[in-house]
């Protein structure tokens, strides 16, 4: 009986979203299409898919005038936008929603990157946006930074879905769980039915790798050459042990077993940087139960096409990773720096993408006007 590798990892514990969003993706049933053929059971957006969606497509002029028209804010106006392709998207996803009860079925939306170091106002536009989808299968995207982790607690102490963004290093993904926690603890104490409340801790994987390897490259030794495209898969390797070791601490088992859904560790950023490595590297590589890999369209399809997934590529690798970390230290390598640094990148990133965004929205309401 043959079978397919989206199919297989699907039988592994991986969840398959797709990383892109669009009003074309929806009207023409290309999503529903990847969800029959490919196993597509999510879907994540963030600023830099809606800006390229946008920019990119004239399926979205009507909306547009009719905004233009009715007074509406440049802001208004994109969350408008925003809000109403998630809608789509949650609906077409909705029957996935209630066949895994809440597991999957999920679509992501993303505060605005501008309040990444805002506590407040994150809380706040989470809660607004929540009300404005009104659908069960959302889930608000936030930021893994200092002031994004109190937001967290906040929101998911309101009973709200989390997918927490731009995790880079295993220090910050320990608070993001706690943050968590928190949040259920606080969410039970409230009167909310926790088991509706579900969670993923979105680990940036292939940037890892561009920020390493030209230092790599820099420091020139054989040593170095043959770490070349490994501290990504490292890293979130023992990211994963962390999610199980600290899932195995009995005060989360506790309340695992009252009701609480595990975090589950999100691949994110799984398309290759390197044109040296094969599409499927950071998929097949990170094929382990209780995951989720969001991957770009072509990521999918290259998968599809020439993926091997035969067994976990994870667990029981954790020395091994524990190793790839020392040896590139040892050649004076910080990955702290590093992780540091890719999280403050990827936070100026968003916002230059959510300005692109707000300038090509912009700009078509002038021109609607």
């Amino acid at each position: 009986m043959t079978t397919s590798p989206t199919a297989e990892l699907q039988k592994l514990g991986v969840s398959i979203w797709l990383d892109d969003l669009s009003k074309d993706r929806l009207t023409t049933g290309s999503l529903q299409g990847l969800m029959d053929t490919h196993h597509v059971v999510g879907v994540t957006s963030n600023p830099t898919i809606f800006a390229g969606s946008v920019a990119g497509s004239d399926s979205y002029a009507s909306d547009i005038a009719e905004l233009t028209k009715a007074g509406s804010s440049l802001e208004d106006a994109v969350f408008t936008i925003m809000v109403s392709d998630v809608q789509g998207a949650c609906d077409v996803l909705g029957p996935e929603f209630i066949r895994s009860k809440g597991v999957d079925g999920r679509v992501s939306l993303e505060v605005s990157p501008e309040l990444a170091h805002d506590t407040q106002g994150t809380i706040d536009q989470a809660l607004k946006l929540w009300k404005q989808v009104g659908r069960e299968n959302l889930m608000i995207k936030i930021p893994a930074t200092l002031a994004g982790l109190p937001a967290i607690t906040a929101v998911v102490a309101e009973g709200i879905s989390v997918n927490v963004t731009l995790i880079f290093s295993l220090e910050r993904y320990a608070q993001v769980i706690d943050a968590y926690c928190a949040g259920i603890v606080l969410a039970q104490d409230r009167g909310f039915e926790i088991s509706t409340i579900h969670s993923v801790a979105s680990f940036f994987v292939s940037r890892v790798d561009s920020a390493i390897d030209p230092l790599l490259d820099a420091v020139g030794t054989p040593e170095a050459q043959s770490l070349k495209s490994l501290a990504a898969i490292a890293n979130a390797r023992l990211a994963y042990e962390l999610f199980t070791t600290s899932h195995a601490r009995p005060e989360i088992e506790s309340m695992v077993r009252l009701g609480m859904n595990p975090q589950r560790p999100l691949w994110a950023s799984t398309g290759v940087k390197d044109p040296a490595l094969p599409q499927d590297y950071y998929v097949t590589e990170l094929a382990v139960a209780q995951t989720v890999n969001t991957m770009p369209e072509k990521t999918l399809l290259a998968t599809e096409k020439s993926g091997v997934i035969q067994k976990d590529n994870v667990t029981g690798s954790y020395d091994e990773a524990r190793s790839v970390v020392e040896r590139i230290q040892a050649l004076g390598i910080s990955l702290t720096e590093i992780t540091d640094a890719l999280e403050k990148e990827g936070v100026e990133k968003f916002i230059v993408s959510w300005k692109e965004l707000l300038a090509t929205v912009s700009t078509a309401m002038e021109q609607a006007a």
